[in-house]
């Protein structure tokens, strides 16, 4: 197997469409040789614990409440391509995603980080309900085949707090400095939500390789 290190935020409609756009061509091609493993990285580690008001945020973020519609209506256009709903209207916050990617990093201990991380985009796209919020993240845990009392406990401490930070601290130094970012077998790396063809492409020229 070959290792696909996946560094993403779960509040990044980049990082949804690219993990669609990836499971689409892992399911097209069961024969994969990839094995994935998702790593920290914050969009916005400034942000309050609490989060901001989501309508502020994409007011600053864009200039005009204008340029945010067209923003959400790309991106609503390029998630019917991939096959991803987002609901824009459902979301009211931004959360701060340190505990969402502690959490992550518990379910890659367990085994479970592609349901964990799966639960977390659904829940924040599509069903707008905040992340940052360590009921809603002890729920998704619980979903996902996760100790619900246990995650509670750890979210109520600081557990994995600085193992996390030093992670996405780790991240920065390689280079990784947008997501999504792919690094495959530790070697090369592809930025960005990449259609399933590209990654149809890489799995088909990897087999080749190994028949040469």
């Amino acid at each position: 197997m070959i290792r696909l290190d996946v560094f993403a935020d779960p509040v990044c409609p980049w990082c949804y469409l690219g993990k669609a756009q990836l499971d689409r061509a892992l399911e097209a091609n069961p024969d994969h040789p990839f094995t994935l493993e998702w790593h920290p990285f914050q969009l916005n580690p400034g942000l309050p614990a609490e989060g901001v008001d989501r309508a502020d945020y994409m007011l600053r973020l864009f200039g005009t409440q204008e340029r945010a519609v067209q923003a959400h209506l790309r991106l609503e256009e390029l998630g019917r391509e991939a096959g991803v709903n987002f609901d824009f209207a459902a979301i009211t916050r931004v959360p701060n995603t340190l505990d969402a990617h502690r959490l992550m990093h518990w379910a890659g201990l367990e085994g479970r980080q592609g349901a964990v991380i799966s639960a977390l985009f659904r829940a924040y796209w599509r069903e707008g309900r905040d992340i940052g919020d360590r009921a809603v993240l002890a729920d998704l845990a619980e979903a996902a085949g996760m100790d619900r009392a246990l995650v509670a406990r750890l979210l109520d401490s600081d557990a994995d707090r600085d193992t996390v930070l030093s992670r996405d601290a780790h991240a920065r130094e390689r280079g990784v400095n947008a997501v999504p970012t792919f690094i495959i077998a530790d070697t090369y790396v592809v930025s960005g939500a990449q259609k399933p063809a590209f990654w149809a492409d890489v799995i088909r020229d990897i087999a080749e390789r190994g028949d040469e």
